[in-house]
């Protein structure tokens, strides 16, 4: 599908620098030190994760005293990882999204081959077949250990307090965000200073209405942005306009606080923002439903994806204690203790989310009314949430298409 894609090289300066951040000492790397204890990096890219990898570390250490695992989290984590790449120096463990910089990983032959691995049968299929879309192959190269939910977060006191229901349509949504500016209070906060947190309302938009096939069209040169991105570009629009704080001067972590504190009645963001937010606010009752991007309920579908993948390096230095790592990862009571603390959703059989926050979503799950993130499929290259960004600050439609059509063409030339 795609190659290796080129600009990494240009990204190694930036990404040197930030390999050095977070909470892991990548120079410690997977060693074996002199009283015989193996020490393991575990790359991970989630934020708000820290702290339960962080626990289930000590529980990991506390049973395997011969085995030191290190946590890795840095900023900007795809960029990172792609640098070390070039450098020949793929942390031993990692965890991945289910996106392209996965499928570039997989295609490059630099992760470990879990085809056969015992875990395989334990994880639902139909997480395979969404990185199976990725990579373009069958073979596994990592182990899906979480799904996400791409949402509407709200508050559900406040939605009680101006008589709400959960909106079903698009049209739905527009009356509620009017109801909620007329009662003086803020339909959502955004924080699109972080370019990536453009996506979550994005990618609910863009995954319902630019049809199923068009990464295939679009492939095969018989369809562009221009023709299938207008409605997605306009509502997009819209939904700034029911945003009152310094929409470009927030980032993420402002977003999740401010929610927290009664700042917006909703939050276009994912379910792992849940954890941090209840942080904020242990008193807030928070639920989640799929933004409704048409006016036809049935064909409104929940965006999710594989939001961690366990996967390692194909010349581990201590593979099998990578893999038992791994394999501790995905015991059901270390995936129950994980999906509990993340407001997430088990790629593991068995493991069933219960949380209130989040029970609204289940027969999204349960009936298969789930579409794939529409962002994990395009060219790393197009930098395509900044360019909506652009789309945002500048708010014309048409140029922006015209970008989106050239910025493909110029990737895909160079694939």
């Amino acid at each position: 599908m795609k190659k290796l894609f080129t600009s990494i090289m240009s990204l190694s300066i930036v990404a040197a620098l930030l390999v050095g951040c977070g909470a892991g000492d990548t120079e410690t790397g997977s060693e074996k030190s002199a009283d015989g204890t193996v020490n393991l990096e575990f790359f991970q890219f989630k934020q708000e994760a820290v702290g339960t990898f962080d626990t289930l570390i000590k529980k990991f250490e506390e049973e395997n005293p011969n085995i030191k695992i290190t946590q890795n989290n840095v900023p900007e984590s795809d960029t990172v990882l792609m640098s070390r790449l070039t450098q020949n120096d793929l942390p031993e463990i990692m965890s991945i999204n289910g996106n392209v910089t996965y499928g570039e990983l997989a295609r490059a032959g630099v992760l470990y081959d879990f085809t056969g691995n015992e875990n395989v049968d334990r994880i639902i299929p139909s997480y395979f077949e969404m990185i199976g879309r990725i990579t373009g192959s069958d073979q596994i190269h990592g182990l899906p250990h979480s799904a996400n939910a791409n949402t509407v977060l709200y508050n559900k006191t406040k939605f009680e307090e101006l008589g709400l229901e959960i909106p079903t349509t698009w049209d739905e949504l527009m009356e509620i965000a009017e109801k909620i500016e007329a009662a003086g209070e803020t339909p959502f906060f955004s924080t699109y200073g972080e370019a990536w947190t453009v996506l979550p309302p994005w990618n609910a938009l863009a995954s319902n209405l630019h049809g199923d096939d068009f990464f295939d069209k679009l492939a095969a040169g018989e369809t562009t942005f221009s023709e299938r991105y207008r409605e997605v570009s306009e509502k997009m629009l819209m939904l700034l306009d029911y945003t009152d704080n310094d929409v470009f001067g927030s980032n993420y972590g402002l977003g999740n606080a401010a929610f927290a504190n009664g700042e917006s009645v909703m939050y276009m963001q994912g379910i792992w923002a849940i954890g941090q937010i209840k942080d904020a606010n242990p008193d807030i009752e928070v639920g989640a439903f799929a933004l409704p991007a048409t006016n036809d309920p049935d064909a409104n579908r929940l965006v999710s994806g594989v939001d961690i993948l366990l996967t390692m390096s194909a010349d581990a230095k201590h593979p099998e204690e990578a893999k038992k790592f791994i394999d501790f990862l995905l015991k059901e009571e270390n995936m129950q203790f994980y999906i509990d603390q993340q407001k997430l959703f088990s790629a593991v059989e068995g493991v069933i989310q219960e949380d209130p926050t989040v029970i609204d979503l289940r027969p999204n799950f349960e009936e298969g009314r789930i579409t794939s993130f529409a962002d994990h499929y395009y060219f790393p290259g197009m930098g395509f949430d900044n360019l909506i960004q652009e789309l945002l600050i500048k708010k014309d439609v048409d140029s922006f298409l015209q970008t989106l059509d050239n910025e493909y063409d110029k990737v895909k030339a160079r694939q």
